[in-house]
């Protein structure tokens, strides 16, 4: 009985084939069935690695996803090794991918990877900007009502954002980016990632909106965007104070210990809990 095969997602290299990893090249010359976003991408990418691709190649974007998915999950079920790469990082990341990977699991397939570059976490990197906690966004809604209305439910985020967007919406995205959390906010533009033509530029976002709408950006583009500022706490009134310190008393703690964990609670001073409390 033939024995399932498995799912190999190939981290492809953004710009640069000096990047592509060993792993990749051997999937790549091992594999019997490679699924490309791209079919012409990856025979360029496969001559400049000078890696021979003996297995069956078949496209796989997001007009025929749908349809090729159940394709390929047969033939993960015959046992085949087949390997999903897209034009540049990791299949799934606002690329093709998700929906064969979850069949596949689904089909009780192994699913493994190759990993390889990321622009998202490529362009973090470059951003000079905080890296520590970030969210990605993927693209912004393409109709402009749609896309203020995300970027308003993002506006007090706190941490570093990062986003795709086309070269043709870059300057549309960058003046409601600026609209929405303020011409002043932190960001970086990352064009052509570890290509000929890279370029970062590390500048608020009201003076990347006008570089934008000035010039004709063009390539891959992936938005760094600082986050919100943490919002100051808000002092409770005495009363409120008083009463949280009176709760912690009741749970058992002596009146000092109640002090302390409220003002350390509330990020205030413990000699202002306190003289709150004892004041006459």
């Amino acid at each position: 009985m033939v024995g399932l095969g498995r799912l190999v997602l190939l981290g492809a290299p953004l710009g640069n084939p000096a990047d592509a990893s060993a792993r990749l090249r051997d999937v790549l010359g091992t594999a019997d069935v490679v699924a490309a976003e791209d079919t012409r991408r990856l025979s360029r990418l496969a001559r400049d690695l000078d890696v021979m691709i003996p297995g069956r190649i078949v496209s796989y974007f997001e007009g025929n996803e749908e349809r090729r998915t159940p394709e390929l999950v047969e033939m993960l079920a015959a046992g085949q090794l087949v390997a999903l790469v897209t034009d540049g990082g990791m299949p799934s990341v606002s690329d093709p991918g998700y929906r064969l990977v979850r069949a596949a699991l689904d089909a009780g397939v192994p699913v493994t990877a190759a990993p390889g570059p990321s622009a998202v976490t490529t362009a973090l990197a470059l951003s000079g900007l905080p890296c520590d906690r970030f969210c990605f966004e993927g693209f912004l809604p393409r109709a402009s009502s749609a896309r203020r209305s995300r970027l308003r439910t993002l506006a007090t985020e706190e941490r570093t954002l990062v986003l795709f967007e086309a070269p043709h919406r870059v300057a549309a995205a960058l003046a409601d980016l600026a609209d929405a959390f303020g011409a002043d906010r932190p960001a970086a533009l990352c064009r052509e990632l570890t290509k000929t033509y890279e370029e970062v530029l590390r500048r608020p976002l009201g003076e990347l909106a006008r570089w934008a709408t000035e010039g004709d950006p063009r390539g891959e583009i992936t938005l760094v965007v600082a986050g919100a500022p943490a919002a100051p706490a808000t002092r409770p009134d005495d009363d409120a104070l008083r009463a949280a310190v009176a709760e912690h008393e009741a749970a058992g703690l002596s009146r000092r210990d109640a002090i302390t964990a409220v003002a350390s609670a509330l990020n205030l001073r413990r000699r202002d809990v306190y003289a709150v409390v004892h004041q006459v």
